[in-house]
């Protein structure tokens, strides 16, 4: 068996997404809400948030894409929850929403290579997630995430359609 390389946190993440696929009922929400919680607790007593996520989200993505591969799951899911829980996990906790709408997606495309995904697929996915949660959070926010994904992510131009309806 190989040596994980993972880090405490993405480890806690791996264990936690595997739980959240055993389960019952919503895979997709309850990734995003695990990805949240982990973001949340990672960052508990830090003074600039969106520095914090930035170096966290990287080792929650590994975590979560390897919990997904693991149990034979469908990555491209786990990528586009994970990227969206991060994403509103930022927006609840005052870190820059654009920033780490592309801090995770980056880490989700990086991480998704790396495990022999499809780059294209996962660049799909992973913007997707943080559209969708950048939607969700509200207008500003939105557009935020909009502008900085199509100025920093490669591909991203071809996911983002527009502005939400």
């Amino acid at each position: 068996m190989a040596e994980s390389t993972l880090t405490e946190i993405g480890r806690v993440t791996k264990k936690a997404v595997i739980r959240a696929l055993k389960g019952t009922g919503a895979k997709a929400e309850s990734i995003a809400e695990t990805s949240a919680d982990l973001v949340k607790a990672t960052i508990e007593g830090v003074g600039d948030f969106t520095v914090a996520i930035e170096r966290r989200v990287r080792e929650i993505v590994t975590g979560a894409i390897e919990g997904a591969k693991e149990m034979g799951e469908d990555v491209f899911m786990t990528i586009k929850s994970t990227v969206a829980g991060i994403v509103k996990a930022g927006s609840d906790v005052g870190a820059d929403v654009a920033k780490t709408a592309v801090a995770a997606t980056e880490a989700a495309i990086q991480v998704a290579g790396k495990a022999g995904a499809d780059i294209g697929k996962a660049t799909k996915e992973a913007v997707t997630g943080a559209l969708e949660a950048g939607d969700q959070i509200g207008t500003q926010a939105s557009k935020a995430v909009r502008e900085a994904l199509a100025t920093s992510i490669k591909g991203a131009r071809d996911v983002i359609k527009g502005p939400p309806k």
